[in-house]
């Protein structure tokens, strides 16, 4: 079993990185046993290892739980960094929220660190686990090996490595018994009010995973170029474009963290494949396509609607400003969406404006009193689009650890 761990260790990350590895530990035995696997990974191989535990304070025993993680990074030699889910907790659908607070958690950490890969204990048991859900009539996806952090904006520029998913859940604990190990049972994990642990439970063996394979979207996504912060796309390959890929250039471009689904994504698909100009709006995004050109951008109206939400930073601090764009002011300055400001644009910026699609120029950021970052430099500012990078990260263009 460590062999094929390993292999898969060997084939997405970079054996000569300096940056450190994360990893997700919670103490359990799936991601006990990844944490010595990996452990004797990253020795052979000169990386640090940062082993991150998240406690939800779910339950009384967390605070003891989180300790025995801190004794088995410290055993191992590896970086070891508590983490917490404060505030108040949902009365419904708390696994849900306990999952979304856990990634983000993970990823601010481990990009703060300059972590580019989590490794995460999930195994063949939590794909069947998955797929049994998925029969009762729940949405849940199976874990990837490979994947962006879902985490967004803290994810960006983090993937997720899950080695373990050839293994199952009791192959893993037979491997930690004989190696003399014990670890943490979260009595969670078998509470009936919960969908996953009531398809565990039901689980007999003799199931398969009946996920669907995933359209090839990285052939199309490299074809994808940066649009003033927004996507573009020859019309010719737009037409060729599944819901996937549509749904996620939607997502990517209007920032947003939940991508569209449904009828209103087949209607655009379908709308996408003939030869008319289309103009469409779609979970924040605004939809173009004329005979040359398809273009994902940020709906200007969002503004109207309370999104474009402006953003003041204090000097020397990073932040995303409506999940686009990755800003760093020297100073302090306030970022707002251009809509109603264009008259406060140079000459200069003026006529790069009048360069871009119309539809591509109201949801621009612009810097009070001195423009827009991405349609002219500006002194002491900083600025990063993100769409196309996410894009590309979704559609499995980047299939190993970035250098």
């Amino acid at each position: 079993m460590t062999a094929a761990v390993h292999e898969v260790l060997d084939r997405r990350l970079l054996s000569a990185s300096l940056a450190p590895i994360a990893l997700a530990l919670s103490g359990g035995g799936d991601s006990l046993a990844l944490a010595l696997i990996a452990a004797d990974w990253a020795r052979a191989h000169g990386r640090r290892l940062l082993i991150l535990t998240v406690d939800h304070r779910l339950r009384p025993e967390s605070a003891a739980w989180t300790q025995a993680c801190a004794a088995t990074a410290d055993r191992l030699g590896a970086d070891f960094q508590a983490l917490a889910w404060e505030g108040d907790k949902p009365a419904t659908g708390l696994p849900a929220a306990a999952r979304a607070a856990r990634h983000r958690l993970i990823a601010d950490a481990a990009r703060t660190a300059s972590a580019k890969v989590v490794l995460m204990g999930h195994t063949a048991s939590d794909r069947l686990e998955a797929a049994a859900m998925r029969q009762a009539g729940a949405t849940t996806p199976s874990p990837r090996e490979w994947a962006p952090s879902p985490a967004w904006p803290e994810g960006r520029g983090v993937f997720l490595l899950r080695p373990m998913l050839a293994q199952t859940r009791a192959e893993l604990r037979v491997w930690l018994a004989a190696h003399g190990e014990t670890w943490i049972e979260d009595p969670a994990n078998e509470d009936s009010r919960f969908a996953r642990a009531r398809a565990r439970a039901g689980l007999t063996g003799i199931e398969t995973d009946d996920i669907a394979m995933a359209p090839d979207l990285a052939d199309l996504a490299g074809a994808v170029t940066d649009l003033a912060g927004g996507l573009g796309l020859p019309r010719e390959r737009l037409r060729e474009a599944s819901q996937a890929f549509l749904a996620a250039a939607c997502l990517c471009a209007a920032g947003t963290s939940r991508p569209p689904r449904g009828a209103r994504l087949e209607r655009l698909a379908e709308a996408l494949r003939g030869d008319a100009d289309l103009t469409a709006t779609l979970a924040g995004a605004r939809i173009e396509a004329d005979g040359d050109q398809g273009r994902f951008l940020r709906e200007a109206g969002e503004a109207r609607r309370g999104g474009l939400a402006a953003l003041t930073l204090a000097a020397g601090e990073t932040d995303v400003w409506d999940g686009r764009l990755e800003i760093t002011a020297a100073r302090p300055l306030t970022i707002r969406a251009l809509t109603g400001h264009a008259a406060g644009l140079s000459r200069l910026q003026r006529a790069a404006l009048q360069r871009l699609p119309a539809g591509a120029r109201g949801a621009l950021p612009f810097i009070d009193g001195e423009g827009s970052p991405l349609l002219a430099a500006i002194p002491g500012v900083s600025a990063r689009p993100l769409a196309l990078d996410r894009l590309r990260a979704v559609c499995g263009v980047m299939q190993m650890e970035p250098a």
